[in-house]
């Protein structure tokens, strides 16, 4: 069977139904949350939202709890799969340079219809909204969005040039950005006219047609030779992982381990500031005075996600003329006055013109993806990329935590103050990049590494 080099489409069909399942899951949690705490059935379609803004009104306070539970219940679903997630991203991203990249694919694809299955039968037996810690937790066992997309960006590494792993690594997050924009824009227009349980079992088609794809047509971008997969074994396999991210260390100059270090750290508070704010968008949309409903939160959602788009051209014509740390630069500063200008977001068309600012949100991440892979020899992409991708989970979850705690405690007093935390965690990258443009060491290491990597 003819196989392809072609990763694209496996984003495109793990992200497509995971992102509309994760802002559908949300909205089911809210709705039996207020099911629960007001006793009465929550109304919510293309004209209606049940949302008060009265702020002496007793059901208003209700409100405000139901605001602080699901904030905090989101908080719990995402602790429940850090562990399991943080380490199978690491050892798989690890194993991956050694024994090919589908592993870093497949597993997560199973984990997601995994997910998909279990909020089907979550929606349709209606089951205490508890029960979705024990499939949360197995799916998480199987890597998750950042083993996915450690194991994508590892393989754009492997089969493209140094001079073109800014432009693949943005068009992968353009594609994360467009089908999920898709799924957003449609899910609340669908779920009016469908149900939950439709939507989830389409979810669950699309993710196991992704899994067929990766079996049966996906090439694998590392060669491995029946030797190398026979090789060792049990603790031996798991001293090699170690091993590579040891040396991905070692091999390197202290300049390069220095700039690496400050590229991860720099790459993991941007991705702090912009998963903690974006993660709260659809709780503050809900809430007074917005106060949106699924159709609404859907167009949002969408819009927002277009940065993907803009910030994909961005990094294309903007590498012909900057360097990469100004295009990181001027990414920092596009997230930072989003999340300025959500503060006084008080009506729906103002919150739509928010997100405009956000146009050149995404560049940094696969730039600094980008800059961080030229540091490294191609033997330990894998290495690299699941490092990145532990950080990356890391900063989610810790993210999730700052945030939605921030969020619980402030929705009554100041509803835009994790908005303005996330503003100012944006200063952090912007000094980091700022220092690194500066140091002139940078120039010498990037040319031998270019060079070594012309010669391999």
């Amino acid at each position: 069977m003819c196989r392809l080099f072609l990763i694209e489409p496996v984003i495109a069909l793990y992200t497509l139904p995971n992102m509309a399942d994760e802002l559908l899951m949300q909205q089911y949690i809210y709705r039996r949350i207020w099911t629960r705490e007001t006793n009465s059935s929550y109304v919510g379609n293309e004209t209606i939202s049940y949302c008060y803004q009265n702020h002496s009104d007793p059901v208003y306070i209700q409100q405000e709890v139901v605001q602080g539970l699901s904030s905090h219940f989101f908080l719990y679903m995402t602790l429940i799969q850090f562990l399991p997630n943080l380490i199978v991203s690491f050892i798989l991203g690890s194993y991956s340079d050694q024994y090919g990249r589908r592993i870093t694919l497949l597993l997560p694809s199973i984990g997601a219809l995994i997910t998909s299955l279990s909020f089907l039968a979550m929606t349709y037996f209606s089951w205490p909204i508890y029960f979705l810690f024990i499939p949360t937790a197995l799916s998480a066992c199987f890597g998750g969005f950042t083993t996915m997309f450690g194991g994508a960006f590892a393989y754009v590494a492997d089969v493209s040039s140094s001079e073109h792993k800014n432009m693949r690594m943005a068009l992968l997050d353009m594609i994360v950005g467009l089908m999920g924009g898709i799924g957003m824009l449609t899910s609340g227009h669908l779920l009016n006219a469908l149900s939950f349980n439709w939507l989830f079992l389409i979810a669950s088609l699309i993710n196991f047609a992704n899994i067929m794809y990766i079996i049966f047509f996906l090439e694998e971008s590392v060669q491995v030779s029946r030797n190398g997969q026979n090789k060792g074994s049990g603790c031996g396999k798991f001293q090699e992982i170690f091993t590579g991210i040891k040396n991905l260390y070692i091999s390197s100059n202290f300049s390069s381990r220095v700039q690496l270090g400050l590229m991860l750290l720099a790459f993991s508070t941007y991705a702090l500031a912009s998963f903690g704010s974006g993660g709260l968008f659809t709780l503050y949309e809900l809430n007074a005075p917005l106060c949106w409903n699924a159709v609404l939160i859907g167009y949002g959602s969408a819009t927002g996600l277009i940065s993907f788009l803009t910030s994909f051209l961005g990094v294309t014509v903007f590498s012909r003329f900057l360097q990469d740390h100004f295009i990181v630069l001027i990414g920092i500063l596009s997230l930072a006055g989003g999340m300025i200008m959500t503060i006084f977001a008080k009506t729906t068309l103002f919150m739509f013109l928010v997100r405009l600012v956000f146009l050149f949100a995404i560049m940094p991440l696969p730039v600094l993806r980008s800059m961080m892979s030229k540091l490294v020899s191609p033997q330990d992409q894998g290495v690299l990329f699941a490092c990145v991708a532990c950080l990356e989970n890391l900063s989610a979850t810790v993210s999730s935590i700052v945030f939605n705690t921030v969020y619980a405690a402030t929705v009554q007093s100041f509803t835009g103050f994790s908005f303005l935390l996330g503003a100012c965690l944006c200063l952090i990258p912007f000094c980091i990049l700022c220092f690194l443009f500066w140091w002139k060491p940078q120039e010498e290491s990037y040319t031998g590494l270019l060079t070594n990597e012309s010669i391999s």
